[in-house]
């Protein structure tokens, strides 16, 4: 999984009614894009990911 800098984070809920968190990468802390990534979600909190199989990345070219 590699990323950069204004691509989505998204986690997909885990259990039936759970919805998926979307945030912001706003720093690549791995090596060539990979992880982990500071991420700013969109309740406003950061936190570092470490992203799972639950995870997909949208990158911003893709998006516009």
């Amino acid at each position: 999984m590699r990323a950069t800098v204004g691509d989505q984070l998204v986690q997909h809920g885990r259990v039936v009614g759970q919805h998926d968190k979307v945030g912001e990468i706003v720093e690549v802390m791995g090596q060539e894009g990979n992880p982990p990534y500071r991420v700013r979600f969109e309740d406003g909190h950061e936190g570092v990911c470490s992203p799972g199989p639950d995870t997909e990345i949208r990158h911003r070219e893709a998006r516009q």
